[in-house]
């Protein structure tokens, strides 16, 4: 499959969103609730630079990426060291544009100070056993995973902390599904609480930590995607979005840990790339909601680059796809 049509696809839309150079908007066009923030966005600009990362199109002038560097520094409120927007947690927005940056070479111009007292490793504690693991597994895991990458990628904390966070998470994952600490509970579907476990599966991955039963992982994925598919999402391979990253990239990784499954796992990953490549090309781009949400966008580039990583030489590109997510935490 040649997906540079693809590629072309979305690097128009990236700049269909640019207001000025470093400025770039999440949506082209208003919901009919008029609830989206309209111009230079948060996601806007961290999106466009992780898009561009990703298609092999980033910004290599010196004094152009000085302009991306201070709009999304600016947007930082310096009291508390967060990034706000209202769709998502203050923790993911701030870890969103904090990893944005580091493609730059760059950090946030204030402490992360609203963060900082997570460094105790006992408020630590109290910060993830206090999260909704039963009900809300996918938003939830927005505070759980942002606040370690905010904190790794700015160096704000030291390899005990990082191995204490580990041990806390991997102490506490189920054995039966290898994924999250709620689904012993079973309180929310199983593909929310893989949707979420999704963010501490790539921290791990960024601190080159083992995957806890990765056999178990791989089970669980290749089930829902046999018996379960409509449950991952209504349109599951069809849209824009993260489910389908986060199903593909727990999957995956999970087969570099164990030969458990292999070429089973290679299997439901090639079948979903052809459902999700096919539906790539047909979408125009000018017309479709998906590619409206620049955020949207962004987590159907990474999967494409996460399924080009998991089936060499299938979906080529003339420029390989690079998954920021091999750079750094956070998504």
């Amino acid at each position: 499959m040649n997906a540079d049509s693809i590629v072309a696809k979305i690097e128009r839309t990236v700049q269909a969103h640019r207001l000025s150079e470093g400025a770039y908007s999440r949506y082209l066009w208003q919901d009919e609730a008029g609830s989206r923030k309209m111009g230079v966005n948060e996601y806007g600009c961290a999106d466009a630079a992780n898009i561009l990362y990703t298609i092999g199109r980033f910004e290599g002038d010196a004094d152009k990426r000085a302009c991306w560097i201070r709009t999304m520094q600016a947007m930082q409120d310096p009291e508390t060291g967060l990034f706000h927007e209202h769709t998502h947690h203050p923790f993911h927005t701030t870890a969103h544009v904090t990893a944005a940056l580091e493609l730059f070479d760059a950090r946030p111009l204030h402490p992360l100070t609203a963060m900082l007292p997570y460094r105790d490793t006992a408020l630590l504690d109290d910060f993830l056993e206090h999260l909704d693991w039963e009900h809300k597994p996918w938003p939830q895991s927005h505070q759980g995973a942002g606040l370690f990458a905010a904190l790794t990628i700015t160096r704000s904390v030291d390899l005990e902390w990082q191995r204490h966070y580990f041990e806390w998470l991997d102490t506490r994952c189920d054995p039966q599904t290898g994924i999250s600490y709620g689904t012993k509970h079973g309180q929310d579907s199983l593909p929310h609480h893989l949707y979420g476990w999704f963010h501490y599966m790539f921290n791990h991955e960024y601190a080159r930590r083992p995957m806890p039963y990765p056999e178990r992982m791989i089970d669980s994925c290749i089930e829902l995607y046999d018996h379960h598919f409509e449950e991952l999402s209504p349109c599951f391979a069809r849209t824009c979005g993260f489910c389908e990253i986060d199903w593909v990239y727990c999957l995956n990784r999970a087969t570099r840990q164990t030969p458990h499954r292999f070429w089973e796992a290679k299997d439901r990953l090639r079948a979903m790339s052809r459902i999700f490549v096919e539906y790539l090309e047909a979408e125009d781009e000018t017309k479709s909601e998906p590619f409206n949400d620049l955020h949207m966008l962004f987590g159907a580039v990474c999967a494409l680059a996460e399924l080009q990583q998991a089936l060499p030489g299938e979906i080529e590109t003339s420029v390989p796809l690079k998954l920021v997510l091999d750079r750094r935490p956070f998504i």
